[in-house]
């Protein structure tokens, strides 16, 4: 039998470069490896985590999968599904917080970070959401999960809710392992020091930008004092990002980069840069293009990937139910 890998990314507005290379190439490079069974989810729960708009909500979580298919995410090779289809993801994350200690989740540094950002709406579920994402993990006896360094706080601490859970009542939960993989850390266009993010669109090259509007962008991208092409994220942070976005749309190294646009300006590595990410992009756009006009076809792989997800979460939560004495053995 194969492992069993998982990954999962929020439907929280249009997807970006920074999420492609963040997440999305990595996961869809690891399932065409052959190595893994591989299951990919919107984490819907998460996101509402987050202001939203409930209008818009559903059509968010339908665009995360078109535009993840769209990337190359292959249910004929992972299983897709929306995490709120799931029910045992929130069960068992009740289950998982009746041993979950107040001050290891008071420690986790994306909740300080995220109350810092949105100070309006410090909510339970934003102090609780490692715990539903060990659930995430463990319900699926998950032995890999992709991850950055950022990240690795998280697992760490799913890793040892799921040492606890076992050692209190009985070995099934699977400790996850990293798998760690070299996430590029994207920076606005229009402010070298803070990351790309949607709530910064000027800055941002979302995947279904059009030609003309990530040319523009890259146009008005910020950049630094002198003329080189170098790489240097102390002296040089704005030019150090386009290069790490080139480096991406290209086979290139930073330094083959570097030597190919010695002696040119700013302005025509720029115009270079728009184009490599605008071919990049081409296939994207041309596979969402296709799959827009078949939403019915899209429905159904999230419906099959429901199936699938839900019988192998029923099979871990009959367990957990039966270890805790919720039902009979």
């Amino acid at each position: 039998m194969k492992p069993i890998l998982i990954s999962g990314v929020q439907p929280s507005g249009k997807l970006h470069i920074g999420n492609y290379f963040g997440l999305l190439k990595n996961f869809v490079d690891l399932q065409n490896t052959g190595r893994y069974q591989c299951y990919f989810f919107v984490a819907d729960l998460h996101s509402l985590t987050e202001d939203f708009d409930a209008s818009k909500k559903y059509q968010q979580i339908l665009d995360v999968v078109l535009e993840s298919l769209s990337v190359g995410v292959n249910p004929e090779k992972s299983t897709v599904f929306i995490q709120s289809q799931v029910y045992e993801h929130s069960e068992l994350t009740w289950i998982l917080n009746t041993i979950t200690p107040f001050g290891e989740l008071k420690r986790m540094v994306q909740f300080k970070d995220k109350s810092e950002r949105q100070k309006e709406n410090v909510n339970v579920g934003l102090f609780d959401y490692p715990v539903l994402q060990a659930s995430d993990i463990v319900l699926y006896d998950a032995e890999f999960v992709p991850v950055g360094e950022d990240q690795l706080q998280h697992l760490e601490f799913t890793r040892a809710i799921a040492r606890k859970f076992n050692a209190r009542f009985k070995k099934i939960l699977v400790e996850p392992k990293p798998l760690l993989t070299e996430i590029p850390r994207l920076m606005s266009l229009t402010d070298p020091n803070k990351k790309m993010s949607k709530s910064m669109p000027e800055g941002c090259l979302f995947l279904d930008d059009s030609p003309e509007e990530i040319m523009n962008k890259v146009k008005k991208a910020v950049t630094d004092s002198g003329s080189e092409i170098k790489y240097n994220t102390q002296n040089k942070p704005a030019i150090s990002n386009l290069i790490t976005i080139y480096k991406g749309f290209s086979d290139l190294s930073i330094k083959e980069i570097e030597k190919k646009f010695e002696g040119v300006g700013y302005g025509q590595f720029k115009k270079e840069l728009a184009k490599a990410v605008i071919e990049g992009l081409r296939p994207f756009r041309a596979k969402k293009k296709l799959l827009s006009k078949n939403i019915s076809r899209v429905e159904k792989i999230i419906e099959s990937g429901r199936k699938k997800a839900s019988s192998k979460a029923a099979k871990k939560m009959k367990q957990v139910k039966k270890v805790l004495g919720l039902v009979k053995k």
